[in-house]
């Protein structure tokens, strides 16, 4: 079918560095102590061979790790942020942030969304990128989210969200928490339609988007030690006054509590998405 095709998103690199400057270095530093060949960790889906830690990916390695080849159809990627509070901190205006992130990432927001082959199925997917001011959610990230799952629910097909983000974007004010509800809002329609929600949270995935459509899952899946919560534990150690459990807020301690229903390694996610897609289908 003629809608897999290539991503038609590119990443845009920063003209005014030089090459050297822009080549990542050969080892990488692990948190278990290990230093691990780049060509090693990146053909291992970025999981450590030593201790399996998994570390970020960049937007398109999330969407190859998922999809067919070929098998993405990017849409709405025109929506972009407005200014509507003509925001200004210390470190400069609003739509100049954007267009730093614009600059860095090469895409127009904070996620992307479009058509999937995943297995022998079609489906929306919309994948956040930490990378675009921290994977916040703002009105454009809520827009492209609602139209996603609009998609699905039009459709009749399966809605993946894959989550990476810092919650709200205070930039946008309450128009940002306003979209807790409009996310929320489209997921009890394809509830109502009996479409299945796969919501597959990585790290990390706080705040806003915690607070509504990550955690609004038919299943809930989570990759290995991702921060999982609403306010950072920093934050609720200072108001509670109270050393937090050992591994508070990971995978493993939000599964624990209810909140998760599987954890998955990043090597075996596309696998288990096929299954969890074959089991609603049949």
């Amino acid at each position: 079918m003629k809608w897999f095709i290539k991503p038609k998103y590119t990443i845009v690199r920063p003209t005014t560095r030089s090459a050297e400057a822009e080549a990542p270095a050969q080892w990488v530093n692990c948190v278990c102590g290990s230093i691990i060949y780049r060509k090693d960790l990146d053909a291992n889906h970025k999981v450590c061979t030593s201790c399996g830690n998994h570390f970020r990916l960049t937007l398109d390695e999330r969407i190859a790790l998922l999809i067919e080849e070929n098998g993405f159809e990017e849409f709405n990627a025109e929506i972009t942020s407005a200014d509507p509070l003509v925001f200004v901190d210390s470190a400069g205006t609003y739509p100049a942030k954007v267009k730093k992130a614009i600059e860095k990432t090469g895409i127009q927001e904070g996620v992307v969304t479009g058509y999937a082959k995943i297995g022998r199925h079609r489906v929306t997917l919309s994948v956040m990128d930490f990378n675009f001011l921290g994977g916040s959610m703002g009105s454009a990230v809520g827009e492209k989210i609602y139209r996603a799952i609009m998609r699905s629910y039009e459709g009749s097909i399966p809605c993946i969200i894959v989550s990476c983000s810092g919650g709200a974007r205070m930039h946008e004010g309450i128009l940002s928490l306003m979209q807790m509800a409009k996310t929320s809002a489209g997921l009890a329609k394809l509830a109502e339609k009996k479409i299945p929600y796969l919501s597959i949270m990585t790290d990390p995935t706080t705040g806003g988007v915690t607070a509504s459509f990550a955690m609004l899952g038919d299943v809930n899946i989570a990759e290995p030690k991702a921060l999982i919560g609403f306010a950072g534990p920093r934050v609720i150690e200072q108001n509670i006054r109270q050393k937090l459990p050992e591994g508070f807020q990971r995978s493993e301690f939000v599964q624990d509590h209810g909140f998760v229903d599987v954890i998955v390694d990043r090597r075996q996610m596309k696998g288990t998405i096929i299954q969890l897609l074959d089991f609603f289908a049949d």
